[in-house]
């Protein structure tokens, strides 16, 4: 894997309007959900933004529902650094944050399977405990409406 120089922080308040432009095309290609400057306002303390250069190049918050579980959400990273530690910094700083919040368990909801097992994440946790869905929308509808 190649590796490139970029880096992580927190995101602030001032970088949400970047962050809706960066994550737009993903959501156009239904990659990801639609998130709303609201949304992100709430999750701005949880939001992790990856930087080259000053220019936003991936993007990943975790959302905390209580002190079990966190989801981590809306991980994007800029198509031409995919696969060169841009997303793996992302999650690896969205569960250090759950570490020292006390959170004990995060889960993703994602199509990229093979990336989050790469990253730590597995289909069932101790118990043999698995996540199971069901959807209450159809198949075309976006969230949005």
């Amino acid at each position: 894997m190649d590796t490139v120089q970029f880096t992580i922080r927190k995101a602030e308040r001032d970088d949400i309007d970047r962050v809706i432009a960066f994550i737009t095309p993903f959501v156009q290609q239904h990659k990801l959900l639609p998130r709303t400057l609201d949304e992100l306002d709430q999750l701005v303390d949880t939001l992790f933004i990856a930087e080259q250069d000053g220019e936003i190049v991936g993007c990943a918050a975790l959302e905390i529902y209580s002190s079990k579980l966190a989801e981590l959400r809306s991980l994007a990273v800029r198509d031409d650094l995919q696969g060169k530690g841009v997303g793996r910094g992302l999650v690896a700083a969205c569960i250090e944050l759950a570490r020292q919040r006390r959170i004990l368990e995060v889960m993703a909801i994602t199509s990229r399977e093979e990336f989050f097992k790469a990253c730590g994440f597995g289909w069932t946790l101790t118990g043999e405990r698995k996540a199971l869905f069901v959807q209450t929308r159809d198949d075309d509808d976006d969230g949005t409406g």
